[in-house]
């Protein structure tokens, strides 16, 4: 299968001078194609559970336009075949195919979301990705830049551990390159600003603008496949979690700098403003915002800057969102299932605004480009989540004025046999010229 250079494409590739307002989820690439309004879908990466429906890992897409007479309902599900610990996904930078990742059987899964959009279709799977990388292991975050896909793996095939990779492949499913993490025996060039440099990776961020690449760290195979209760009570295994930030030229993929950032920082977002040259991470063992910043002399930083809950408590932070306007940040913690709201309009010194409780647990977060509507879902790793009755699978969408968060629509993924809703992505006609059908 052979995807051809969009124009959009094209375009980027001559010039980023207006990149930073080109996304609608406020977590998106800013080389992506934008949704200009209401989204019409949205597409949830499921992991498939045993004893619910097919079993299978699959592609669920919701109807979530007011205006639509399938509003707040299942109106596809494409399953995939077998249980892959289906996570992350995301699109190319035209936005016409989605891929979506396993991180156990390192298979990446290729969606053409444009000729259907209500209907996805399954068009490619890879399946030699360890192979190809050269023994990446756990597909994760998955970016757009120009005609690329990057993709941070989570582990190696050696050990199973956190020593790992950023991979590059073509917009076609084409394997490119390989970038290793630096470690203290090899560094890759990078500068090893702190106490760590453990070759650890998670999520993917860019400011073209500032020529500006960044990666987080979580943890290997051998820790994410582990039930979590046994892994919480196993010293040796708290031990195997990541600690860093890595600084990388974009243009070149070079890592630059290692910064330390203790206790496994996990989602990563940046500022949309041009003259804010910042990102968020929250590090889920310390319960704690983090702010990457730009410093007086041009170079990167890291600095502590809010805590999250009652970190001697681990509530467990997972995904965050910033707002377009650089002046809220969501923030998603497991163990509690709650949501809270930070005012980062000074982002060194963030205040908690809101905290509101999802459910048993929650995981993924993401925000319209207005901010007026927000998406919850629950799963977190299927070895991670809860057992019994808090084991709560569900989407949800709310609305946001600003000052109140109010449910409009839930999905019971376990009533509805379709798994453990996982990681979730905008669609919507009008990206392809289309009119709902």
């Amino acid at each position: 299968m052979k995807f051809k250079l969009s124009t959009f494409t094209a375009a980027l590739l001559l010039g980023t001078a207006s990149l930073s307002t080109q996304a609608d989820e406020t977590c998106a690439s800013p080389y992506m194609a934008k949704i200009t309004g209401q989204e019409d879908f949205i597409y949830v990466w499921t992991l498939g559970a045993e004893g619910v429906g097919d079993e299978q890992d699959k592609l669920v897409t919701i109807d979530v336009n007011p205006k639509s007479g399938n509003y707040g309902k299942v109106i596809d599900s494409l399953s995939v075949g077998g249980r892959n610990e289906a996570h992350h996904s995301d699109f190319t930078d035209d936005r016409r195919f989605l891929w979506a990742g396993g991180l156990d059987t390192n298979k990446i899964f290729i969606f053409d979301v444009a000729t259907d959009p209500a209907k996805p279709k399954l068009v490619k799977t890879i399946t030699d990705f360890v192979a190809k990388s050269g023994g990446v292991v756990g597909p994760h975050s998955l970016y757009a830049l120009p005609g690329r896909m990057i993709i941070t793996g989570l582990s190696n095939n050696k050990d199973h551990g956190g020593r790992t990779a950023v991979v590059e492949y073509s917009n076609a499913g084409d394997y490119i390159a390989t970038y290793w993490l630096p470690t203290d025996g090899n560094l890759q060039g990078a500068i090893k600003s702190g106490k760590y440099a453990d070759g650890y990776n998670y999520d993917i961020r860019a400011l073209p603008r500032k020529n500006l690449m960044l990666t987080s760290s979580f943890t290997g195979w051998s820790n994410y496949m582990m039930d979590f209760g046994k892994m919480l009570n196993d010293p040796e295994a708290m031990k195997r979690f990541g600690n860093t930030v890595v600084q990388w030229d974009l243009h070149s993929r070079q890592p630059k700098k290692v910064l330390d950032v203790p206790g496994a920082p996990l989602e990563i977002r940046c500022a949309w403003d041009e003259s804010h040259n910042y990102c968020f991470t929250s590090t889920a063992l310390t319960s704690k915002i983090w702010l990457i910043y730009q410093d007086d002399k041009g170079e990167w930083q890291t600095k502590d800057v809010a805590d999250i809950g009652d970190p001697s408590q681990v509530p467990l932070p997972v995904d965050i969102s910033i707002s377009a306007d650089d002046k809220s940040l969501w923030v998603n913690t497991f163990m509690d299932g709650k949501t809270r709201l930070f005012d980062i309009s000074d982002p060194f010194h963030p205040k908690q605004v809101l905290e509101q409780k999802i459910g048993a647990q929650v995981n993924m977060v993401s925000s319209s480009w207005d901010g007026k509507r927000l998406y919850y879902t629950s799963s977190l790793l299927a070895n991670w989540d809860k057992k019994g009755a808090d084991n709560e699978q569900f989407f949800k969408a709310y609305s946001w004025d600003g000052n109140k968060l109010t449910e409009q629509f839930s999905i019971d993924f376990t009533k509805e046999k379709l798994g453990r809703a996982h990681q979730m992505r905008f669609g919507a006609y009008a990206l392809y010229g289309q009119s709902p059908k």
